[in-house]
């Protein structure tokens, strides 16, 4: 088999954690690909709250490696480590507003810098509305950096049938935006008129 690929999935404290999971998720199934897990502590919570006490257990047990998020000497910390790029979902303003001013104080801010530095995607699913002006500021600042912004928005002209469908298509969405060689999930995609196509493809990600 041919060298797997990384991809690191950080969980922060935001609503939306079953996002989170359905990425990983749709990770684990690929052979190719090994996920790089790192859960802040209040994300923790949220997982309990909104899944279930099993998720996080299930949720570790299915990363190639967890990492503690607290260990600033992990592997995903050091630039010479290969990863193909980072998810973060759902991302916290917090979060991202430590990714986007480099205020580095633990292992998720750090290995999304890394992906920056090392000219790696990144993707931030941020989740809060309303949007207050230090917010969008602070998006800017992360694209302007390099950081993809991608609020986890539900793809509305595919006719999602319940909120799990709804959920998939956002991870598969956020996987595909890291373009990386043998590692891309099935996102529905518009094919133009009046309805929309619900066959599954892997050919590339879903139009915005």
């Amino acid at each position: 088999m041919s060298e797997r690929h990384g991809v690191i999935v950080g969980i922060s404290g935001a609503s939306g954690a079953a996002i989170g999971v359905r990425i990983v998720e749709r990770l684990a199934e690929n052979p190719r690909c090994a996920v790089h897990l790192v859960i802040s502590p209040a994300a923790e919570r949220t997982l309990t709250e909104e899944i279930g006490a099993g998720a996080l257990p299930r949720l570790r047990a299915l990363a190639f490696r967890d990492h503690d998020p607290f260990d600033i000497g992990a592997s995903i910390a050091s630039g010479s480590f290969p990863v193909g790029g980072m998810i973060v979902a759902p991302c916290s303003i917090r979060t991202l507003s430590a990714i986007a001013f480099g205020h580095l104080d633990n292992l998720l801010v750090r290995a999304a810098d890394v992906q920056l530095k090392e000219r790696r995607r990144l993707v931030l699913l941020v989740r809060e509305s309303p949007l207050h002006l230090g917010h969008l500021r602070a998006m800017l600042q992360a694209t302007e950096i390099g950081a993809i912004i991608a609020p986890p928005l539900p793809a509305f002209y595919l006719k999602p049938q319940s909120t799990a469908e709804i959920v998939d298509q956002i991870a598969c969405r956020a996987i595909n935006l890291l373009d990386l060689p043998d590692v891309s999930a099935p996102a529905l995609r518009w094919q133009g008129g009046a309805a929309a196509s619900r066959r599954p493809t892997t050919d590339g990600p879903a139009p915005a």
